[in-house]
């Protein structure tokens, strides 16, 4: 993948190091280079499938309840805004100039395809641990996204993880996580996520919730399909064997093939996030596609 050349987003709070946060260790390539990244995560991404708080964690590709996992979390508390130097590691310069990427993409289809104006996030680099308006971010947590604030929060030593533990390892397949996240705040601006929480709470039933986190997931993705189908056009971004990784990713990270991982066995009304199958259908979608309005997993079978 394409990524060296393009420029770097303005929207990084690069906070690896800081006192409330981990510290060292790790080291993976991004095209011809090896860099640090903080933290591992001592979980991995195994501990999706994991016991973190339900009624923190509502949905998402990267992190866990009892069976359930998050990519965006409800508001708690207000984070303070900060500003940082830009990043100059080859982790930290990798993610800002995918964040660019996005930035460029949304500013342009998401006026022409919605006629809404995109307002873009920042993104959060952390190791360990750190503070977020959605209560405190943790790297067992894995990428996620909190609307009350309108921040990604990322440790990147995930990206390791999905090396080492998944074989979902390659500059496009850790772009299509950061779009993933992207995804969401594109769902927050078209007001998605707060009528999806509201059905969730209405809800009362747990298998009625879990179902919308799989649709407000399975968006996500197609979402960052979209993204990529888009910034390909427009700057023939990918190389050959950049989508067959991402869809590697998908398939290893949908619930079934976690839950069969973690526990040997498959509840599919527990899924959050949804399957193998399920994800790589709608990252797909959007590439083919390049579309939002193709994304609408309300509107379809899953």
């Amino acid at each position: 993948m394409r990524w060296e050349d393009f420029r770097q987003s303005g929207n990084i709070e690069d906070r690896r190091g800081d006192d409330n946060g981990g510290g060292g260790g790790g080291g993976l390539s991004f095209g011809g280079g090896g860099l640090g990244i903080g933290t591992m995560i001592v979980l991995g991404i195994l501990g999706y499938a994991l016991g973190i708080d339900p009624r923190i964690l509502i949905s998402g590709a990267e992190m866990a309840t009892g069976g359930s996992r998050s990519g965006y979390v409800e508001p708690q508390r207000q984070a303070s805004n900060r500003t940082t130097t830009p990043p100059t590691d080859d982790t930290g310069r990798f993610v800002s100039a995918i964040l660019a990427q996005t930035e460029d993409v949304w500013n342009e289809i998401l006026p022409a395809q919605k006629g809404i104006k995109y307002t873009a996030p920042r993104l959060v680099l952390f190791s360990g641990q750190t503070a977020s308006a959605c209560g405190r971010a943790q790297s067992a947590m894995g990428p996620f996204y909190c609307p009350s604030d309108q921040r990604v929060y990322l440790d990147t030593s995930f990206f390791n993880d999905m090396k080492r533990k998944l074989g979902g390892g390659g500059d496009f397949a850790y772009a299509y996580v950061i779009a993933h996240e992207i995804g969401h705040h594109v769902e927050n601006q078209l007001g998605i996520l707060t009528r999806a929480q509201r059905a969730q709470q209405q809800s009362g039933d747990r298998a009625d919730a879990n179902r919308i986190s799989v649709r407000i997931e399975l968006m996500a993705d197609c979402l960052a399909g979209v993204w990529a189908s888009n910034a390909d056009k427009k700057w023939k971004i990918l190389e050959q064997g950049d989508v067959e990784k991402a869809v590697a990713t998908a398939q290893a990270i949908g619930d079934d093939r976690l839950q069969q991982s973690s526990r040997g066995s498959v509840v599919p009304d527990s899924f959050t996030h949804g399957s193998s199958a399920q994800r790589v259908q709608w990252l797909q979608r959007g590439l083919k596609s390049g579309q939002i309005d193709s994304c609408n997993t309300f509107a379809r079978q899953q």
